[in-house]
């Protein structure tokens, strides 16, 4: 399998490109970014330690590396000004998104490909590229709530000092300010998170909103996530590439899971080798409920804003 990832040249996008590495399942990865020189510097450091991880072909390339890709990784985009509003940064990198877009358009895709949005906002993004591509909705994800699912496991696993891999829980909705998590599903071992020792109410108040929180405390501390975005984009890549049809919080197109239509966002979603496979629609608390519904129209109002 090839993997083209646009935006390579920065933290996000080359941090993806060594999880890919170190995954050691895709066969190509192009590095592309509109700084060649960077996507060169980037390639040649993997490169460097291809021998510890995997037989791959890692190069820099230009946008025409997407013509042959079985996923085309969007990564690219623009940083906040000081003093800027979020709805002017929105609009900058829509502008921006649009001119990838365009690019990819001009080179063309193939016909089974699958297009990964990982750029901010990413539901508003996967709803544009959803609708400007010529690709069915289900060869279309964003990154969505992926990475708040993991930073809420690893705050959790800190927090009642057990096993990060042995907590199973998710972040559902937008990936921003709204999103809702499912605390009515969330297990620790297979155990049900509500009775488990030391949890109370309060504790996972607290670990929800220190999700919320924990990207901009990540871009204070250290200027953005880097490791923790780059190996969950590897673990959408890879049920892709192995058909593997895990449940993942990706962000699609709905098109009436918990009675939501025509706006991009998470919920469980089937994620195999044709891209979105299912959206699992599973009973929830009615707050949660109600929290993705809204989540849902802080998206589908933003949208109306900007696109």
């Amino acid at each position: 399998m090839k993997v083209s990832i646009i935006g390579a040249g920065g933290l996000v996008g080359s941090c993806a490109g060594f999880a890919l590495q170190a995954g050691q399942i895709v066969r190509e990865i192009a590095l592309i970014d509109v700084n060649r020189e960077a996507a060169e510097g980037q390639a040649l450091d993997l490169l460097h330690g291809a021998s510890f991880l995997a037989d791959q072909v890692i190069q820099a390339a230009g946008t025409e590396a997407v013509s042959d890709s079985d996923v085309v990784v969007i990564t690219a985009g623009l940083r906040r000004k000081p003093d800027e509003s979020r709805l002017d940064l929105i609009n900058r990198n829509v502008e921006l998104f649009r001119k990838i877009l365009a690019d990819i358009k001009s080179h063309g895709l193939k016909q089974d490909a699958t297009v990964f949005v990982v750029s901010n906002p990413v539901d508003v993004l996967t709803y544009l590229a959803v609708r400007d591509l010529s690709l069915p909705a289900e060869r279309v994800i964003g990154l969505g709530t992926v990475l708040d699912t993991t930073r809420l496991r690893g705050m959790l696993s800190a927090q009642l000092q057990v096993p990060p891999t042995q907590v199973s829980a998710m972040m559902l909705g937008e990936h921003g300010d709204s999103m809702v998590a499912m605390w009515s599903a969330a297990q620790i071992a297979g155990l049900p998170i509500d009775k488990f020792p030391g949890v109370t109410p309060g504790l996972l108040q607290d670990v929800e909103r220190r999700t919320r929180g924990s990207g901009a405390e990540v871009i204070k501390k250290k200027g953005g996530a880097g490791f923790a975005v780059g190996v969950s984009i590897a673990e959408v890549v890879h049920s892709i590439a192995l058909d593997q049809r895990r449940i993942l919080p990706v962000s699609s197109l709905q098109t009436g899971a918990y009675g939501i239509h025509d706006v991009c966002l998470s919920v469980p979603t089937v994620v195999g080798r044709t891209g979105v496979m299912e959206q699992i629609e599973i009973d929830l608390w009615p707050k949660e409920r109600l929290g993705l519904v809204n989540s849902a129209g802080v998206l589908r109002e933003t949208i109306q804003k900007v696109l």
